[in-house]
């Protein structure tokens, strides 16, 4: 009788711990995110080597947006400042323009500094072509990029990607409506 109730909460813990995944992590991703180095909004390279071993933040705007890239970015900024309080350490917040021939490194620092952002761990990116971070979107973090010919708009997705620090992405939440803010932040202790 022991027999069978040890085994049967042995097979009960791996089907919990399996649907916890990663670290704890409900319905995780495993995508992990190919080696890349860009430029920041201080015109300096920034890549995956500078976030080994951090937790991060991801998403995708860009600085001439009309409509999802405001909020988006001050969603992210108000994530920013809760880490910041909730005294979580090591974490960065990365945002990959979309529209990288209009984005460059000044255009996007101005853009940012509309937010109150805080440089100290909080990159914006640029230096690819339109073609990489399309493929980058799509390849690394399952979301979509096109900016249409004869258009000044961008259409991409709207998620936040949360990344280890082994650099996978392990979950993705909205960053438009009805953001997740206290489950982002659970998740991100999780990891840390």
């Amino acid at each position: 009788m022991k027999k069978n109730f040890l085994m049967l909460f042995i097979l009960f813990a791996a089907v919990v711990l399996t649907a916890c995944g990663q670290k704890g992590i409900e319905n995780a991703k495993d995508w992990p995110v190919s080696d890349f180095t860009y430029t920041n909004q201080q015109g300096e390279a920034f890549g995956l080597e500078d976030l080994k071993g951090k937790v991060w933040v991801a998403d995708f705007i860009f600085t001439s947006c009309d409509d999802v890239c405001i909020p988006m970015t001050h969603h992210m900024a108000k994530l920013q400042k809760m880490a910041k309080d909730e005294g979580i350490k090591n974490i960065e917040f990365v945002s990959f323009t979309v529209d990288p021939q209009v984005d460059n490194g000044a255009t996007l620092k101005t853009f940012a500094e509309n937010f109150n952002v805080d440089f100290a761990n909080w990159n914006f990116l640029t230096g690819y072509t339109q073609d990489e971070i399309q493929t980058f979107a799509v390849d690394v973090f399952k979301t979509w990029v096109q900016k249409p010919e004869n258009d000044d708009q961008v259409i991409h997705g709207t998620d936040f990607f949360l990344v280890d620090q082994e650099g996978t992405v392990v979950q993705s939440y909205t960053g438009l409506n009805g953001i997740p803010f206290e489950q982002m932040i659970s998740d991100i202790k999780t990891l840390q």
